[in-house]
């Protein structure tokens, strides 16, 4: 006979269809985001007498696919190898000090397969690895994952600051569906308040007492100087700085006219769009068309570039598969240490 008082049966029907209308939720509104990008595209086609698969083939058949890949695979392979050694850095810091980049490289390629359902997932196999053959508490290796998610937003918010103070002509003129020129300067100073008050709480200079900060999961944070947040935006600063480039000169390949400086200022923007949980990464999609209204087909090249470079980074993780196994499954025992 089932116990009146144990809820735990009730609420896992609850929880499932909670999950259940949280995913159909996420889907209606990339439904709502692709619904909207693809009506400009339709008004756009219009206005020279065509459809809006007509209009989106033409834009394709116009591009430069050739010299598109010989962009896009060198700077797949450059952004594994800068994001490799930031994460290697990160790890050496907070949780074993004598590891090898030559370790770091197959996991965190393979990190990239599961990445293909979720960034957060692929963090955790990096997390499992530091588990088996590091004996890292998995509290104690997610903490430093938390930190570079961390220093991955201010880089792109720092990055944006730069590009909106360069090229802030080119915010007020893209600011006719949003006040960009409003949301953004006010993101950057909250994010700018934020960040000493951040440095001196888990310093304890501020609210010593608080027995929180403690926790395992904040144990990168408490261990974190000024000179390790820096350090780590510079070294995943090239990996930004290459995507500017590399989006601008795509975007001419595809025979669309933008600046670098518009690219500087919004790219990090979008980016974050492309962070929200929705499939296909909708709302980044959506706010291409928002940032550069004269181009609506600007949303569909977004998801060209996007399914590009997921799959060719997972593809490098297939490459680093059979090692990754071999490191995580075979052999639980530490890896030496020496060279």
């Amino acid at each position: 006979m089932t116990d009146p008082t144990d809820t735990s049966a009730a609420a896992t029907p609850q929880r499932k269809w909670r999950q259940l209308l949280l995913r159909a939720i996420t889907w209606l509104l990339a439904l709502g985001c692709f619904y909207l990008v693809f009506g400009k595209i339709q008004s756009a086609g219009a206005r020279e007498g065509l459809s809006g698969l007509a209009y989106l083939a033409r834009f394709f058949g116009d591009a430069n696919w050739p010299v598109w890949l010989a962009l896009m695979i060198p700077y797949s392979c450059f952004f594994f190898i800068v994001d490799a050694h930031a994460t290697w850095r990160v790890v050496r810091w907070f949780n074993v000090d004598d590891f090898k980049f030559r370790h770091m490289l197959p996991i965190r390629a393979s990190a990239y397969i599961l990445s293909l359902v979720n960034e957060q997932v692929g963090k955790g196999a990096i997390t499992l690895y530091l588990w088996r053959r590091h004996a890292v508490p998995a509290w104690q290796a997610l903490s430093s994952m938390a930190l570079l998610g961390m220093m991955e937003v201010y880089q792109l918010l720092l990055f944006s600051a730069i590009g909106t103070a360069l090229y802030f002509n080119l915010v007020v003129e893209a600011s006719t569906q949003l006040p960009l020129s409003t949301i953004l300067p006010a993101v950057f100073t909250l994010a700018a308040l934020y960040f000493p008050l951040h440095l001196a709480f888990f310093s304890g200079a501020i609210l010593p007492h608080a027995k929180f900060r403690d926790a395992q999961i904040f144990r990168a944070f408490r261990r974190a100087s000024l000179k390790h947040y820096v350090l780590v935006v510079l070294m995943k600063a090239p990996n930004l700085l290459g995507a500017v480039a590399v989006y601008t000169l795509a975007l001419n390949l595809f025979n669309v006219d933008v600046a670098f400086g518009q690219v500087l200022a919004f790219l990090p923007v979008i980016f974050f769009a492309a962070a929200l949980p929705l499939p296909f990464h909708a709302g980044a999609l959506l706010l291409w068309t928002v940032l550069f209204p004269d181009y609506p087909e600007i949303g569909a090249f977004s998801l060209v570039m996007h399914t590009f470079f997921v799959l060719f980074n997972a593809l490098i993780g297939l490459v680093f598969l059979p090692r990754a196994n071999r490191e995580l499954f075979d052999d639980p025992t530490p890896v030496a240490s020496s060279d």
